[in-house]
């Protein structure tokens, strides 16, 4: 049996598995799962593994709420596209990398566990470090949505600013691979709870520079989650600009 096979290919019980997923989210009942985590940094670490093992690595180990794999993806984040497995995990849709956002995902999950490790505050600090790629890597509807009031209140500087840059080069007339329009979006809608004039203010200046319909579909997230008449003047805008399914999701929050 490989190294890799008894890190991840062997279930808490003791058997074989093929479904990584099953022992990476199977951890959060099974305290033993800290026994292998010197053997997942080891892996992680180890440039004659596999791409594949590697980056399976990283992903259980923020997972599990390890500052080797906080730190692995911080690290990551510095020049994305220069990890191993870039490209390894791709979004079918748009037929680019998506890694990132399983590392959001990750990382989301990872909040009890992060609590328990006393590794909350690097949690916070890889997000920061997500977001801050947020307007040049793909995040497959990964990232807006799993940032929690907390991570935002920390990370709302590092959001404003990577809108603003996306926003930006957008309407420099940069071509993406993936709709970033949206993803902005996403991210925006994500600041409402938190100052929801400057939530909404984000949304608005990103759907003047694209007004196109998956864009202000996912903008009615930000009608809903708000309270004030801020959240009202979105409404009304996009029930005068969108298409017939905007405006039924606007009024499945009425």
């Amino acid at each position: 049996m490989t190294q890799f096979e008894d890190l991840l290919g062997t279930d808490f019980e003791g058997n074989r598995t093929d479904d990584v997923d099953d022992v990476i989210y199977g951890s959060y009942d099974h305290a033993s799962h800290r026994d292998r985590v010197p053997g997942l940094v080891a892996l992680l670490g180890d440039a004659s593994a596999s791409d594949r093992e590697r980056y399976l690595a990283c992903l259980a180990l923020v997972s599990w709420g390890e500052p080797a794999g906080y730190e692995a993806v911080r690290q990551a984040t510095l020049e994305p596209r220069a990890v191993p497995w870039y490209d390894l995990v791709m979004d079918r849709k748009f037929s680019v990398d998506s890694s990132y956002g399983q590392f959001s995902e990750a990382a989301a999950d990872s909040r009890e566990l992060a609590g328990e490790k006393n590794s909350s505050d690097l949690r916070v600090e890889t997000f920061r470090s997500l977001i801050r790629i947020a307007d040049g890597e793909y995040f497959e509807e990964k990232l807006g949505d799993y940032l929690e009031e907390v991570v935002v209140r920390a990370c709302l500087p590092d959001i404003h600013e990577v809108v603003i840059r996306g926003l930006g080069s957008i309407e420099s007339g940069a071509r993406f691979r993936f709709d970033l329009a949206t993803q902005l979006v996403d991210l925006a809608n994500s600041v409402v709870p938190v100052d929801e004039e400057l939530a909404v203010g984000l949304v608005r200046r990103i759907l003047q520079a694209v007004p196109a319909d998956r864009t202000m579909a996912h903008a009615v997230t930000a009608v809903r989650r708000a309270k004030g008449p801020a959240g009202q003047a979105l409404a009304e805008y996009l029930s005068t600009a969108g298409n017939a399914h905007v405006r039924s999701l606007l009024f499945d929050v009425a």
